[in-house]
This record gives C-alpha cells, sequence and structure tokens, in this order.
C-alpha cells in the first residue's frame, strides 16, 4: 500500500460535491464471485503474527473465502493445501527485472506454482504492486506479465490462473467526473500497452482503491460520511450516474478510463482497500467498522456505471502489522489484532 501526492491531486476535483484466443471457459469471472466476492490481504510485515496454519484456519473460521499475499511465502503455500482458499500470489516489484526474462519467469513457476497447483486453488498472479509509470520497474512489469502468462499457458492452466498486476489511482490524469475519467498522457505509454494485454488474455485489471486517503488529503472539504458510504444523498452527479460515496467514484473513473485505452469491459477487481483504526486524522475502530461494513454491502451490487456486477473485492488487511510505516496508520489496518481477535465482528461473505 501506498499513497502518492498525484493520487491526493486527483481526488481534489471531488471536493466540489490475431492475439490470444479466450473462450467463456477461460474467463475467471464467475457467477459464484457474487456469493464470494470478498477476500482479504495476508501482510506479514510484522514480528507477533500466528502461524500460517493458524491464519489459515481463521480465514476458514470467518467465511474468507479468498487471500492475497504479497510474495511466494512456502509456508503459507503448505498451508493452504487442500483448503477453499483461492489465493491471489504476488510476485515482489524487486522481482520484475528478472522475470522479464522468460528462463527466470519458468523458474519461478515451477517453483512456486506447479508444485502446489494440484493443491492450492491458485486464482491470480500479480506481477507487481502500485508501479507507477516512472519507476524503474516499470518497463519490466509488461515483459514480466507475458513470461509469466506464457508459462501458465504451457503448463494448461490459463484458465484456471490469471495474470495481471495492481495498480493505483495515480496512473488516472482525470477522474472526475467519472465519466471524465482517463490515464495521464505519462502514464498512458506504461499502462494502456497492459490493459490491452489483459484483453487479449481475459484476465482483469487490479487495482487498489482507498477512500480513507482521499479524506485524510482535505478532511474540511471531503465530507467523512462521503468516504464511508453514509451520505444521506448523491454527492456527486454525472450525467445519468448519481455517487454517494467516493469508492464508487473512484472505480467508474477508472472504467471510464479503460474504455478510452480500448478496453471497454475489462473487469476490476479491488486488490485492496481498507480504514485504519489509529494512528492518524479519523482512524478509529467505529469508522473503520463503519467503512468495512459498508464496503462488504455495496461491492455486491457494482458500481452506477457497472450495476449487478459483484466486485471482487480484497479488504486491506488481515492483521495489524507492527513493522510497517513510516506512517503510523499503517500499523492500524488490520481487521484482527495479531492475537486472532475481531475488532469488528464482520460478516464477510
Amino acid at each position: 500500500m501506498a499513497v502518492s501526492l498525484l493520487f491526493l491531486g486527483l481526488l481534489m476535483p471531488f471536493l466540489n460535491t490475431p492475439g490470444i484466443q479466450v473462450t467463456a471457459d477461460d474467463q475467471l469471472c464467475t457467477a459464484e464471485d457474487g456469493a464470494h466476492s470478498i477476500g482479504v490481504c495476508y501482510g506479514r510485515v510484522a514480528n507477533d503474527l500466528p502461524s500460517d496454519d493458524q491464519v489459515v484456519n481463521l480465514f476458514h473460521a470467518n467465511g474468507i473465502y479468498k487471500m492475497r499475499i504479497y510474495d511466494p511465502n512456502e509456508s503459507t503455500l503448505q498451508a493452504l493445501k487442500a483448503s477453499d482458499i483461492e489465493l491471489m500470489l504476488g510476485v515482489p516489484n524487486e522481482n520484475l527485472q528478472a522475470l522479464s526474462d522468460p528462463s527466470a519467469a519458468k523458474d519461478w513457476v515451477q517453483r512456486f506454482i506447479l508444485p502446489y497447483s494440484s493443491d492450492v486453488k491458485f486464482r491470480y498472479i500479480v506481477v507487481g504492486n502500485e508501479i507507477k509509470y516512472n519507476d524503474l520497474a516499470a518497463q519490466y512489469v509488461l515483459p514480466a506479465m507475458q513470461n509469466m502468462y506464457d508459462v501458465i499457458k504451457a503448463a494448461n492452466l490459463q484458465g484456471q490462473i490469471g495474470v495481471s498486476t495492481s495498480i493505483e489511482p495515480s496512473l488516472l490524469g482525470s477522474s472526475y467526473p467519472p465519466s471524465a475519467g482517463s490515464f495521464s498522457t505519462n502514464a498512458s505509454p506504461y499502462i494502456v500497452p497492459i490493459v490491452q494485454f489483459l484483453m487479449k488474455t481475459g484476465d482483469p485489471l487490479l487495482a487498489n482503491i482507498y477512500p480513507y486517503f482521499g479524506y485524510v488529503s482535505d478532511p474540511a472539504d471531503i465530507k467523512l460520511e462521503y468516504a464511508l458510504f453514509t451520505s444521506p444523498g448523491p454527492v456527486v452527479s454525472d450525467g445519468q450516474f448519481k455517487y454517494q460515496n467516493l469508492f464508487h467514484a473512484l472505480l467508474d473513473a477508472l472504467y471510464t478510463a479503460l474504455e478510452k485505452a480500448g478496453a471497454p469491459g475489462l473487469k476490476v477487481v479491488v486488490s485492496e482497500t481498507g480504514w485504519p483504526s489509529d494512528g492518524g486524522n479519523a482512524a478509529t475502530v467505529e469508522n473503520a467498522r463503519t467503512y468495512y461494513h459498508n464496503v462488504i454491502d455495496h461491492v455486491k451490487s457494482g458500481t452506477p456505471r457497472r450495476p449487478g456486477e459483484a466486485i471482487e473485492t480484497y479488504l486491506f488487511a488481515m492483521f495489524d502489522e507492527n513493522q510497517k510505516g513510516p506512517a503510523e496508520t499503517e500499523r492500524h489496518f488490520g481487521l484482527f489484532s495479531p492475537s486472532m481477535q475481531s475488532k469488528y465482528q464482520i460478516t464477510f461473505n
């Protein structure tokens, strides 16, 4: 999770009120997504967390059927064997350059995917997290994705395991109103080839969406209710579409940007969203409880631009992580304490 000044700036307009052939069987989006659309991110930047076996049991006990991890931790993969939890597996940003070599991508899949693929329900491989267009790693994202996809396809797993990357809204140059959403001039050479590749493979784009950071950027003008899904009426009107919450507005701006990038109808999975319970402005247990309850409720029915489409969403994060930073809030996004006590008594699915 990262917050950029550009991302906060993009939210300011809200203040005023012969390729790869894909068959139907290859699509990862199914009717079951609506029933089990909520996953949880399992970050491990802490020194006081329970064992991986305990974590998997905690997921089961709370009816959580999807997990995101940020690196191929083999202890976690072992714990997930024979579970019914679908896994979003991250490729760390520092590995992208190496994986732009096809042989390295093949070795990665042979080490971390194939030995577990009969027992672990891999859902997505996430090739990089929140890479910006001007990051050194940006040049390696698409080649690494292509190499990963080729290896997955060679193993005849392309209909089961998607290959994508996780972005943040700072790649948008315009986001207000949502119908004006577009990728920035600088970001387009980076992100447009990626989304066009995803259109060919049928895999979704992943996006980290945090209304919390929009609110704290200017709490005098962005209303807390708009960020928490509790506004009594529409805050933003955009033609026929009305917006009562910032989450939907940001997601619809991204959908519009994808249409303009030649990727109409591309599915977006919200790969992170959350609210801290301590450490900063509006970071309270009550606000976090309200946000998590409401986002779970709202993703069931889609956005104003794409109604009726359940949004596969991953809450950030399973536990408070005491070694994160630098902001204090980074340590307080957990749905559970490291002792596995629930903060919010949430019904996940």
